[in-house]
Protein backbone atom coordinates (compact mmCIF):
# COMPACT_ATOMS: atom_id res chain seq x y z
CA UNK A 1 0.00 0.00 0.00
CA UNK A 2 1.22 3.41 -0.65
CA UNK A 3 0.67 5.89 2.08
CA UNK A 4 1.02 9.91 2.01
CA UNK A 5 1.23 11.79 5.43
CA UNK A 6 -0.08 14.96 5.24
CA UNK A 7 1.57 16.80 8.84
CA UNK A 8 0.04 19.97 10.20
CA UNK A 9 4.12 19.90 10.99
CA UNK A 10 7.07 17.74 10.67
CA UNK A 11 7.10 15.37 13.37
CA UNK A 12 9.22 16.09 16.01
CA UNK A 13 9.13 12.92 18.79
CA UNK A 14 11.63 14.91 21.15
CA UNK A 15 9.39 17.42 21.49
CA UNK A 16 6.21 16.40 21.50
CA UNK A 17 4.00 13.24 22.23
CA UNK A 18 2.32 13.92 18.97
CA UNK A 19 5.32 13.75 17.27
CA UNK A 20 5.95 10.41 19.37
CA UNK A 21 2.88 9.29 18.25
CA UNK A 22 3.65 10.17 14.06
CA UNK A 23 6.56 8.49 14.83
CA UNK A 24 5.42 5.30 16.28
CA UNK A 25 2.21 5.47 13.00
CA UNK A 26 5.16 5.57 10.17
CA UNK A 27 6.78 2.66 12.04
CA UNK A 28 3.91 0.76 12.17
CA UNK A 29 2.87 1.23 8.17
CA UNK A 30 6.73 0.52 7.11
CA UNK A 31 6.25 -2.22 9.30
CA UNK A 32 3.55 -3.66 6.87
CA UNK A 33 6.06 -2.67 4.10
CA UNK A 34 3.63 0.06 2.89
CA UNK A 35 5.69 2.96 1.42
CA UNK A 36 5.00 6.29 2.75
CA UNK A 37 5.73 9.66 1.74
CA UNK A 38 5.35 12.51 4.48
CA UNK A 39 4.28 16.03 3.29
CA UNK A 40 3.85 19.29 5.16
CA UNK A 41 3.72 23.25 4.51
CA UNK A 42 5.09 24.21 7.59
CA UNK A 43 9.18 25.31 7.87
CA UNK A 44 11.80 22.85 8.49
CA UNK A 45 12.09 22.48 11.90
CA UNK A 46 15.30 21.96 13.98
CA UNK A 47 13.75 19.32 16.05
CA UNK A 48 12.13 17.41 13.38
CA UNK A 49 12.70 13.47 13.13
CA UNK A 50 15.01 12.06 10.27
CA UNK A 51 12.58 10.60 8.36
CA UNK A 52 15.38 9.57 5.96
CA UNK A 53 16.13 6.71 8.00
CA UNK A 54 12.71 5.25 8.04
CA UNK A 55 13.17 5.33 4.03
CA UNK A 56 10.36 7.88 4.23
CA UNK A 57 10.86 10.66 1.64
CA UNK A 58 9.55 14.54 3.02
CA UNK A 59 8.32 16.41 0.41
CA UNK A 60 7.40 20.62 1.11
CA UNK A 61 3.94 21.32 -0.34
CA UNK A 62 2.29 24.92 -0.33
CA UNK A 63 -0.74 25.71 0.82
CA UNK A 64 -3.48 27.01 -1.61
CA UNK A 65 -1.66 26.46 -4.84
CA UNK A 66 -2.14 23.82 -7.48
CA UNK A 67 1.48 22.16 -7.24
CA UNK A 68 -0.10 19.79 -4.61
CA UNK A 69 -2.86 18.33 -7.26
CA UNK A 70 0.16 17.74 -9.24
CA UNK A 71 1.94 15.86 -6.64
CA UNK A 72 -0.65 13.73 -5.35
CA UNK A 73 -1.78 13.36 -8.70
CA UNK A 74 1.63 11.46 -9.77
CA UNK A 75 2.09 9.83 -6.23
CA UNK A 76 -1.74 8.18 -6.46
CA UNK A 77 -1.63 7.19 -2.58
CA UNK A 78 -4.34 4.33 -1.71
CA UNK A 79 -4.47 6.04 2.17
CA UNK A 80 -4.17 9.64 2.88
CA UNK A 81 -3.35 10.24 6.78
CA UNK A 82 -4.23 14.16 7.56
CA UNK A 83 -2.30 14.61 11.04
CA UNK A 84 -5.18 17.40 12.43
CA UNK A 85 -8.30 19.01 11.25
CA UNK A 86 -6.51 21.74 9.79
CA UNK A 87 -4.68 19.39 7.17
CA UNK A 88 -7.78 18.07 6.52
CA UNK A 89 -9.56 21.65 5.30
CA UNK A 90 -6.56 22.22 3.53
CA UNK A 91 -6.13 19.52 1.27
CA UNK A 92 -8.82 16.98 1.98
CA UNK A 93 -11.10 18.03 -1.48
CA UNK A 94 -7.81 18.16 -3.69
CA UNK A 95 -6.72 14.40 -2.24
CA UNK A 96 -10.70 13.58 -3.31
CA UNK A 97 -10.47 15.05 -6.61
CA UNK A 98 -6.77 13.35 -7.63
CA UNK A 99 -7.32 9.94 -5.76
CA UNK A 100 -11.25 9.66 -5.17
CA UNK A 101 -9.89 5.95 -4.15
CA UNK A 102 -7.84 6.82 -1.51
CA UNK A 103 -8.62 5.91 1.89
CA UNK A 104 -9.12 9.40 3.94
CA UNK A 105 -7.98 9.00 7.76
CA UNK A 106 -7.31 11.74 10.30
CA UNK A 107 -5.17 11.34 13.24
CA UNK A 108 -6.60 14.01 15.82
CA UNK A 109 -3.39 13.42 17.92
CA UNK A 110 -5.97 15.26 20.73
CA UNK A 111 -9.16 16.76 20.32
CA UNK A 112 -8.25 20.69 19.85
CA UNK A 113 -12.01 22.04 20.49
CA UNK A 114 -11.78 20.34 23.73
CA UNK A 115 -8.63 21.28 24.87
CA UNK A 116 -9.69 24.87 23.29
CA UNK A 117 -13.05 24.67 25.40
CA UNK A 118 -11.53 23.52 28.78
CA UNK A 119 -9.00 26.62 28.42
CA UNK A 120 -12.03 28.87 27.87
CA UNK A 121 -13.60 27.70 30.91
CA UNK A 122 -10.75 27.74 33.09
CA UNK A 123 -10.17 31.43 31.87
CA UNK A 124 -13.98 32.36 32.63
CA UNK A 125 -13.21 31.13 36.13
CA UNK A 126 -9.89 33.30 36.20
CA UNK A 127 -11.79 36.47 35.36
CA UNK A 128 -14.57 35.94 38.17
CA UNK A 129 -11.76 35.62 40.73
CA UNK A 130 -12.08 38.86 43.24
CA UNK A 131 -7.73 38.67 43.11
CA UNK A 132 -4.62 37.99 41.36
CA UNK A 133 -4.24 35.28 44.50
CA UNK A 134 -7.51 33.79 43.94
CA UNK A 135 -6.18 33.07 40.53
CA UNK A 136 -3.64 31.31 40.92
CA UNK A 137 -5.53 29.28 43.39
CA UNK A 138 -7.82 27.92 40.53
CA UNK A 139 -7.54 24.40 40.33
CA UNK A 140 -8.00 22.01 37.31
CA UNK A 141 -11.37 22.02 35.02
CA UNK A 142 -13.73 19.60 36.20
CA UNK A 143 -16.62 19.82 33.57
CA UNK A 144 -18.91 17.11 32.93
CA UNK A 145 -19.41 15.86 29.26
CA UNK A 146 -22.91 17.25 29.06
CA UNK A 147 -21.25 20.41 29.99
CA UNK A 148 -18.35 20.50 27.72
CA UNK A 149 -20.62 19.53 24.80
CA UNK A 150 -22.80 23.06 25.73
CA UNK A 151 -19.81 24.65 25.90
CA UNK A 152 -18.16 23.17 22.43
CA UNK A 153 -21.55 22.66 20.75
CA UNK A 154 -22.01 25.96 19.25
CA UNK A 155 -18.19 26.73 18.82
CA UNK A 156 -16.58 27.36 15.39
CA UNK A 157 -13.36 25.05 16.65
CA UNK A 158 -15.79 22.21 17.55
CA UNK A 159 -17.79 22.70 14.74
CA UNK A 160 -15.00 22.34 11.91
CA UNK A 161 -13.41 19.48 13.89
CA UNK A 162 -16.21 17.00 13.64
CA UNK A 163 -16.77 18.43 10.11
CA UNK A 164 -13.71 16.75 9.65
CA UNK A 165 -14.58 13.68 11.29
CA UNK A 166 -17.35 12.92 9.76
CA UNK A 167 -15.71 13.82 6.13
CA UNK A 168 -12.81 11.35 6.76
CA UNK A 169 -13.33 7.48 6.45
CA UNK A 170 -11.92 7.01 9.70
CA UNK A 171 -10.83 9.33 12.20
CA UNK A 172 -7.94 7.53 15.04
CA UNK A 173 -8.23 9.28 18.83
CA UNK A 174 -5.64 8.31 21.14
CA UNK A 175 -7.90 8.84 24.20
CA UNK A 176 -10.93 6.46 25.13
CA UNK A 177 -12.68 9.54 26.83
CA UNK A 178 -12.68 11.48 23.67
CA UNK A 179 -13.95 8.51 21.53
CA UNK A 180 -16.85 8.32 24.05
CA UNK A 181 -17.10 12.12 23.94
CA UNK A 182 -17.64 12.46 20.13
CA UNK A 183 -20.10 9.22 20.03
CA UNK A 184 -22.23 10.15 23.32
CA UNK A 185 -22.38 13.66 23.28
CA UNK A 186 -21.98 14.73 19.28
CA UNK A 187 -23.44 11.19 18.04
CA UNK A 188 -20.72 10.42 15.57
CA UNK A 189 -20.87 6.84 14.77
CA UNK A 190 -18.62 4.31 15.86
CA UNK A 191 -18.02 3.37 12.58
CA UNK A 192 -16.32 6.63 12.19
CA UNK A 193 -13.88 6.48 14.94
CA UNK A 194 -11.10 3.96 16.00
CA UNK A 195 -9.46 3.75 19.84
CA UNK A 196 -5.80 3.44 19.18
CA UNK A 197 -3.14 4.37 21.79
CA UNK A 198 0.12 3.18 19.80
CA UNK A 199 2.64 6.10 21.58
CA UNK A 200 6.79 5.55 21.31
CA UNK A 201 7.25 4.41 24.60
CA UNK A 202 10.14 2.72 24.94
CA UNK A 203 10.38 1.19 29.04
CA UNK A 204 13.77 2.71 30.35
CA UNK A 205 16.65 -0.04 30.98
CA UNK A 206 17.83 1.42 33.69
CA UNK A 207 16.07 2.53 36.12
CA UNK A 208 17.78 4.08 39.36
CA UNK A 209 16.36 3.05 43.27
CA UNK A 210 14.00 5.73 45.27
CA UNK A 211 17.46 6.33 47.12
CA UNK A 212 19.79 7.10 44.30
CA UNK A 213 16.76 10.20 42.82
CA UNK A 214 16.18 13.61 43.52
CA UNK A 215 14.20 16.66 43.08
CA UNK A 216 11.14 16.86 41.42
CA UNK A 217 10.42 17.30 37.21
CA UNK A 218 8.43 18.63 35.09
CA UNK A 219 8.40 18.62 31.34
CA UNK A 220 6.63 19.87 28.28
CA UNK A 221 6.77 21.80 25.31
CA UNK A 222 6.46 25.71 25.98
CA UNK A 223 4.44 26.13 22.81
CA UNK A 224 1.76 24.02 24.20
CA UNK A 225 -0.31 26.30 26.00
CA UNK A 226 -1.72 23.87 28.80
CA UNK A 227 2.32 23.27 29.51
CA UNK A 228 2.89 26.84 29.75
CA UNK A 229 0.25 27.18 32.17
CA UNK A 230 0.94 24.45 34.24
CA UNK A 231 4.04 25.72 34.63
CA UNK A 232 2.73 29.03 35.78
CA UNK A 233 0.94 27.16 38.23
CA UNK A 234 4.00 25.72 39.53
CA UNK A 235 5.83 28.70 40.09
CA UNK A 236 3.25 30.82 41.53
CA UNK A 237 0.91 28.67 43.57
CA UNK A 238 2.20 24.77 43.93
CA UNK A 239 5.89 25.00 44.32
CA UNK A 240 5.64 27.83 47.19
CA UNK A 241 3.40 25.33 49.14
CA UNK A 242 5.97 22.48 48.03
CA UNK A 243 9.10 24.29 49.46
CA UNK A 244 6.92 25.06 52.57
CA UNK A 245 7.33 21.53 53.93
CA UNK A 246 10.23 20.76 52.06
CA UNK A 247 12.89 23.77 52.30
CA UNK A 248 15.89 21.56 50.47
CA UNK A 249 13.84 20.58 47.25
CA UNK A 250 14.63 21.55 43.71
CA UNK A 251 12.51 21.62 40.54
CA UNK A 252 13.77 21.40 37.30
CA UNK A 253 11.62 21.73 34.55
CA UNK A 254 12.52 21.15 31.19
CA UNK A 255 10.99 21.85 27.49
CA UNK A 256 11.49 22.90 23.69
CA UNK A 257 10.82 25.87 22.63
CA UNK A 258 11.58 27.84 25.95
CA UNK A 259 10.94 31.62 25.63
CA UNK A 260 12.13 34.31 27.40
CA UNK A 261 8.78 34.42 29.42
CA UNK A 262 9.59 31.21 31.18
CA UNK A 263 13.45 31.65 31.76
CA UNK A 264 12.56 35.07 33.40
CA UNK A 265 10.87 32.31 35.91
CA UNK A 266 14.71 30.64 37.12
CA UNK A 267 15.15 31.26 40.94
CA UNK A 268 17.50 29.07 42.15
CA UNK A 269 17.00 30.35 45.92
CA UNK A 270 13.94 29.23 45.62
CA UNK A 271 14.84 25.67 44.02
CA UNK A 272 13.00 26.69 40.63
CA UNK A 273 15.30 26.20 37.89
CA UNK A 274 14.29 26.69 34.28
CA UNK A 275 16.55 24.36 32.18
CA UNK A 276 15.23 24.35 28.55
CA UNK A 277 15.79 21.56 25.76
CA UNK A 278 16.23 18.20 27.27
CA UNK A 279 18.16 16.08 24.38
CA UNK A 280 17.13 13.15 25.89
CA UNK A 281 13.97 13.26 28.36
CA UNK A 282 14.43 9.86 29.61
CA UNK A 283 17.64 10.69 30.44
CA UNK A 284 16.84 13.05 32.96
CA UNK A 285 13.32 11.63 33.81
CA UNK A 286 15.34 8.60 35.10
CA UNK A 287 16.86 10.81 37.49
CA UNK A 288 14.23 12.52 39.21
CA UNK A 289 12.28 10.77 41.94
CA UNK A 290 8.70 12.55 41.26
CA UNK A 291 7.53 14.40 38.17
CA UNK A 292 4.95 16.89 38.18
CA UNK A 293 2.28 17.89 35.49
CA UNK A 294 -0.65 20.48 37.15
CA UNK A 295 -2.51 20.65 33.93
CA UNK A 296 -5.41 22.22 34.34
CA UNK A 297 -6.84 22.44 31.05
CA UNK A 298 -5.89 20.02 28.05
CA UNK A 299 -6.87 16.74 25.73
CA UNK A 300 -5.49 13.63 24.60
CA UNK A 301 -3.13 11.53 26.14
CA UNK A 302 0.00 13.32 28.25
CA UNK A 303 3.29 11.64 26.84
CA UNK A 304 5.23 13.20 29.39
CA UNK A 305 3.52 10.94 31.76
CA UNK A 306 3.82 8.44 29.73
CA UNK A 307 7.56 8.81 29.61
CA UNK A 308 7.35 8.89 33.19
CA UNK A 309 5.68 5.36 33.72
CA UNK A 310 8.23 3.88 30.88
CA UNK A 311 11.18 5.55 33.86
CA UNK A 312 9.61 4.29 36.75
CA UNK A 313 9.29 8.33 38.27
CA UNK A 314 5.62 8.86 39.61
CA UNK A 315 3.83 11.68 39.42
CA UNK A 316 1.21 13.68 40.33
CA UNK A 317 -0.74 15.32 38.32
CA UNK A 318 -4.85 16.15 37.58
CA UNK A 319 -7.79 14.52 36.35
CA UNK A 320 -7.21 16.15 33.11
CA UNK A 321 -3.44 14.65 32.70
CA UNK A 322 -4.38 11.29 33.54
CA UNK A 323 -7.91 11.42 31.56
CA UNK A 324 -8.02 8.85 29.08
CA UNK A 325 -4.75 6.18 30.45
CA UNK A 326 -5.20 4.46 33.12
CA UNK A 327 -8.96 3.22 32.98
CA UNK A 328 -9.98 1.11 35.95
CA UNK A 329 -6.06 0.70 37.26
CA UNK A 330 -4.58 2.64 40.19
CA UNK A 331 -2.74 5.68 38.83
CA UNK A 332 0.95 5.60 39.01
CA UNK A 333 1.06 8.38 41.64
CA UNK A 334 -1.46 10.65 42.66
CA UNK A 335 -4.86 12.43 40.42
CA UNK A 336 -5.70 15.68 42.28
CA UNK A 337 -7.93 18.40 41.64
CA UNK A 338 -6.82 21.91 43.81
CA UNK A 339 -3.30 23.15 44.59
CA UNK A 340 -3.26 22.00 48.42
CA UNK A 341 -3.49 18.74 47.53
CA UNK A 342 -1.18 18.67 44.97
CA UNK A 343 1.32 19.57 47.03
CA UNK A 344 0.26 17.30 50.11
CA UNK A 345 0.68 14.22 47.12
CA UNK A 346 4.22 15.52 45.45
CA UNK A 347 6.32 15.88 49.09
CA UNK A 348 4.22 12.05 50.24
CA UNK A 349 5.37 10.55 46.90
CA UNK A 350 9.15 12.38 47.40
CA UNK A 351 9.27 11.24 50.98
CA UNK A 352 7.70 7.84 51.30
CA UNK A 353 9.78 4.79 49.71
CA UNK A 354 6.96 2.31 50.14
CA UNK A 355 4.38 4.98 48.61
CA UNK A 356 6.79 5.53 45.69
CA UNK A 357 7.12 2.08 44.85
CA UNK A 358 4.05 1.53 44.81
CA UNK A 359 3.22 4.22 42.27
CA UNK A 360 6.17 2.93 40.39
CA UNK A 361 4.72 -0.28 39.66
CA UNK A 362 1.03 0.86 39.24
CA UNK A 363 2.57 2.89 36.50
CA UNK A 364 4.26 -0.04 34.78
CA UNK A 365 1.16 -1.70 35.25
CA UNK A 366 -0.89 0.97 32.98
CA UNK A 367 1.96 0.89 30.15
CA UNK A 368 1.73 -2.74 30.13
CA UNK A 369 -2.21 -3.19 30.37
CA UNK A 370 -3.30 -0.38 28.25
CA UNK A 371 -0.77 0.26 25.79
CA UNK A 372 0.21 -2.44 24.32
CA UNK A 373 2.06 -1.84 20.90
CA UNK A 374 1.62 -4.89 19.45
CA UNK A 375 -2.12 -5.51 20.31
CA UNK A 376 -2.80 -1.75 19.30
CA UNK A 377 -0.86 -1.97 15.76
CA UNK A 378 -2.33 -4.86 14.58
CA UNK A 379 -6.00 -3.40 15.50
CA UNK A 380 -5.73 -0.54 13.67
CA UNK A 381 -3.52 -2.13 10.58
CA UNK A 382 -6.82 -4.74 10.52
CA UNK A 383 -8.91 -1.96 10.41
CA UNK A 384 -7.30 -0.36 7.49
CA UNK A 385 -7.63 -3.43 5.55
CA UNK A 386 -11.47 -4.04 6.03
CA UNK A 387 -12.28 -0.46 5.52
CA UNK A 388 -10.34 -0.46 2.32
CA UNK A 389 -11.54 -3.52 1.17
CA UNK A 390 -15.55 -2.12 1.51
CA UNK A 391 -14.73 1.46 0.72
CA UNK A 392 -17.66 2.07 -1.17
CA UNK A 393 -20.59 0.62 1.50
CA UNK A 394 -18.55 2.26 4.33
CA UNK A 395 -19.32 5.68 2.33
CA UNK A 396 -22.66 5.08 1.42
CA UNK A 397 -23.36 4.87 5.36
CA UNK A 398 -21.67 7.54 6.09
CA UNK A 399 -24.21 10.19 4.44
CA UNK A 400 -23.70 13.24 6.42
CA UNK A 401 -19.82 12.94 5.47
CA UNK A 402 -21.17 12.42 1.83
CA UNK A 403 -23.21 15.76 2.33
CA UNK A 404 -20.08 18.06 3.92
CA UNK A 405 -17.61 16.91 1.32
CA UNK A 406 -20.42 18.00 -1.29
CA UNK A 407 -21.16 21.42 0.10
CA UNK A 408 -18.73 22.31 3.43
CA UNK A 409 -15.58 22.15 0.94
CA UNK A 410 -16.74 23.60 -1.30
CA UNK A 411 -15.96 26.93 -0.19
CA UNK A 412 -12.80 26.32 1.14
CA UNK A 413 -12.03 24.68 -2.09
CA UNK A 414 -13.09 27.43 -4.18
CA UNK A 415 -11.35 30.29 -1.90
CA UNK A 416 -8.23 28.05 -2.19
CA UNK A 417 -9.08 28.07 -6.12
CA UNK A 418 -9.54 32.34 -5.55
CA UNK A 419 -5.93 32.58 -3.94
CA UNK A 420 -4.23 30.33 -5.78
CA UNK A 421 -5.31 32.21 -8.92
CA UNK A 422 -4.19 35.50 -7.12
CA UNK A 423 -1.03 34.09 -6.80
CA UNK A 424 -0.60 33.70 -10.27
CA UNK A 425 -1.35 37.16 -10.48
CA UNK A 426 -4.62 36.52 -12.36
CA UNK A 427 -7.05 39.48 -13.40
CA UNK A 428 -10.40 40.30 -11.58
CA UNK A 429 -8.77 39.22 -8.23
CA UNK A 430 -8.38 41.63 -5.05
CA UNK A 431 -5.82 41.71 -1.67
CA UNK A 432 -6.44 38.38 0.03
CA UNK A 433 -8.66 38.27 3.43
CA UNK A 434 -6.68 38.98 6.45
CA UNK A 435 -8.74 36.04 8.36
CA UNK A 436 -7.13 32.75 7.17
CA UNK A 437 -7.65 30.87 9.75
CA UNK A 438 -10.86 29.11 7.85
CA UNK A 439 -9.13 28.74 4.35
Amino acid sequence: MKVLIIGYVWPEPRSSAAGSRMIELIELFRAQDWAVTFASAAALSEHRADLAALDVPEVPITLNCDSFDTFVSALQPDLVLFDRFFSEEQFAWRVERACPQALRILETSDLHSLRDARQRLLKAAQQACSSEAEKHQQGAVSATAVELFNVMAMDDMAQREIAAIYRSDLTLLISDFEQQLLREQFGVPAALLHHCTLMLIPTATVQPSFAERAHFLSIGNFRHAPNWDAVLWLKQQLWPLIRQRLPQAQLHVYGSYTPPKATALQNPKQGFHVLGWADDAHAVMVQARVCLAPLRFGAGIKGKLADAMACGTPNVTTPIGSEGMAGELPWGGAVVKDAQTFADAAVALHEDQDLWLQAQANGARILAERFDRQQSGQALVERLLALRANLPAERRANFVGGMLRHHMLKSTQYMAQWIAAKNRGAPGTSPEPQDKSKL
